[in-house]
């Protein structure tokens, strides 16, 4: 009799974490208000730059006379009455009397500040969607971001070092400045009614920050949390996306709360009150997720500077002792060369936490040395999904450097082939996603080609799934540049390169770089007989895009390699380049 040889069978690449506690089913305002009762004296905030702090409960005392009756007498007494989360609820009561109502746009244009905060909390008070908008952004993007999603107020600082926004506005919108604070009417943004300042300057049509503050007392916001429902959106958040121009990603109340929850339990915010040195924007997802996994835990954020500065990095976190390090891996180089250079020793920090972009082993290897820190955590998420992947407590060190994590609870994960086919265990496809954390929609745009009629979210990402959970980032699918942590999409700056008279067509693409992961190269045709320099890109893009979009390379050619089909091969333009061949 023949023997059978037996095999183990093959296991595909799907994985679902049910998590050890169920999903909750509250609101961020919910939480403000739990917080504030739990943690009434810790500091949920302190802005160095700003010299500005805020406790869980910031609270003011009103004394009331009441009589009481006592053995047929009447005495009088104070009742000391205690107003929780008073900045946000003054100011989510002044936005209503002004005239917002639930699911109304507040866009905030502006670097992390103690004001941006308040005015997240505010938004999430009375059912407000909050449109966080990158403040690099320049007047055409600025514009197109306030229109895509129908903003009716937006909160900046009126300048930063670097931005006027004052004055973009007033070029954007030539109305602007000409009416009566509040009463904005332009053809150039229809839905905008109010831009508000959040450094107060009197400026012509603007209305103040502290104005809007002291229009409401707050009294009436309390009894409104019931309206609100876990599943109300609470922000739009914008992504690279996979066409020309950025993607509007929505999410609810419910999203945010839970995944900002587990997050938090990832991180072990729930064994330590951590102070936490936040250097990720609120305008991206993971910024945002720590702020309200703070909130949940009673952890405390610093912000060491308004845009990040590896100095004032440094400084703040040996000053205020923190606990807890983030950044992309972009942030951390930098980090560890001004340590280095100004010989200050930090004997504060436990764990640092990275995103944004792939970091390697050796730079782990690094921050665990210079900063002395036990713990090391890795996560993968995107706008659309918000985190998916994140490392575990007291991990191996392959897991730490060599994967992005094990898939978040309450998730599910599978990684298909080009045909939508599973692919075993440990084998490279694309990396979807299902589960509470993936986004409602994009504002204004169709999801077919990102998610599936069975709700499976494509991420676009190229990944390999292991059999213990573990994920690891092999490659992209969609055509995307990760530079320093900023998803870049290259169509958007081809689109605008073609606009330039002496190009023909343009081609862009990410080459190596050690500091930011990935460098922006364009490679352009020009018309016969144009001269089109690197100066003359620089000067083209100044002020109308982003300057992290504008390409550090110029590669000027005559054709671009094609396959037979007539298809260009921007990979071998990458190759070229990135060979010296080019």
């Amino acid at each position: 009799m023949k023997k059978i040889q037996w095999s183990p069978p093959v296991l595909n690449s799907y994985v679902h974490n049910v998590g050890p506690r169920p999903l909750q089913n509250s609101t961020i305002g919910e939480a403000l208000t739990k917080a504030a009762n739990t943690w009434p004296g810790n500091q949920l905030i302190i802005s160095e730059y700003e010299n500005k702090s805020l406790t869980f409960e910031e609270t003011v005392l009103e004394v009331r006379i009441c009589k009481i009756k006592y053995m047929n007498m009447y005495i009088f007494v104070c009742k000391i009455q205690h107003i929780t989360i008073l900045k946000a609820d003054k100011l989510a009561s002044g936005l209503l009397k002004y005239g917002l109502k639930p699911n109304d746009r507040i866009g905030v244009c502006s670097p992390n500040s103690a004001r941006y905060l308040v005015t997240m909390m505010a938004a999430s008070r009375i059912g407000l969607i909050l449109v966080a908008i990158n403040p690099a952004n320049q007047i055409r993007e600025l514009k197109y971001c306030l229109n895509k999603v129908g903003v009716k107020a937006l909160v900046i600082p009126s300048n930063t070092k670097t931005q006027n926004f004052y004055n973009m506005l007033r070029i954007m919108m030539p109305e602007f400045g000409q009416c009566a604070p509040g009463e904005l009417n332009s053809s150039s943004v229809p839905s905008l009614r109010a831009v508000i300042t959040m450094d107060d300057t009197k400026l012509d049509g603007v209305l103040k920050y502290k104005d809007i503050m002291a229009m409401g007392n707050g009294n009436e916001i309390s009894s409104l949390q019931s309206t609100i429902r876990p599943d109300s959106s609470y922000a739009i958040l914008f992504t690279s996306g996979t066409t020309g121009l950025p993607k509007a990603a929505l999410q609810s109340h419910f999203n945010y709360m839970n995944n900002s929850m587990d997050v938090g339990y990832r991180i072990e915010l729930d064994k330590k009150f951590h102070n936490i040195c936040l250097q990720l924007p609120f305008f991206h997802a993971f910024g945002l997720l720590l702020f309200l996994a703070s909130i949940q835990h009673g952890s405390t954020l610093i912000i060491p500077s308004a845009t990040f500065k590896a100095d004032d990095t440094i400084k703040t976190i040996a000053k205020h002792k923190c606990t807890a390090l983030t950044g992309t891996p972009t942030m951390y180089v930098d980090m560890l060369k001004r340590r280095q250079e100004r010989g200050i020793i930090l004997d504060s920090p436990e764990m640092a936490i990275t995103g944004g972009a792939p970091c390697s082993p050796k730079l782990f290897n690094k921050i665990t040395q210079d900063f002395g820190v036990s713990h090391i955590r890795s996560v993968y998420g995107m706008t659309e999904v918000l985190t998916a992947f994140q490392s575990m407590p007291s991990e191996d060190m392959y897991c730490t450097t060599e994967t992005v994590g094990r898939l978040m609870e309450n998730l599910e994960a599978k990684v298909v082939d080009e045909e939508g086919k599973l692919v075993p265990m440990g084998t490279p496809g694309e990396l979807c996603i299902r589960g509470y954390a993936n986004m409602t929609g994009y504002w204004g745009d169709k999801t077919n080609n990102v998610i599936s009629k069975e709700n499976w979210l494509k991420t676009g990402d190229q990944f390999i799934l292991e059999e213990n959970g573990y994920g690891r980032i092999a490659g992209r699918i969609k055509d995307i540049i990760i530079r320093g942590g900023e998803n870049i999409l290259p169509k958007e700056i081809e689109d605008f390169l073609n606009t330039h008279p002496d190009v023909l067509e343009t081609q862009v693409f990410g080459i190596k770089d050690d500091r930011l992961g990935e460098e922006i190269c364009a490679s352009v045709r020009v018309k016969q007989g144009s001269v089109f320099d690197y100066n003359q890109l620089k000067m083209y893009c100044k002020g109308t895009i982003a300057h992290f979009k504008v390409p550090k390379y110029l590669k000027i050619v005559d054709d671009f390699p094609k396959t037979a089909s007539g298809k260009i091969q921007k990979f071998k333009l990458k190759e070229m380049v990135e060979s010296g061949t080019l």
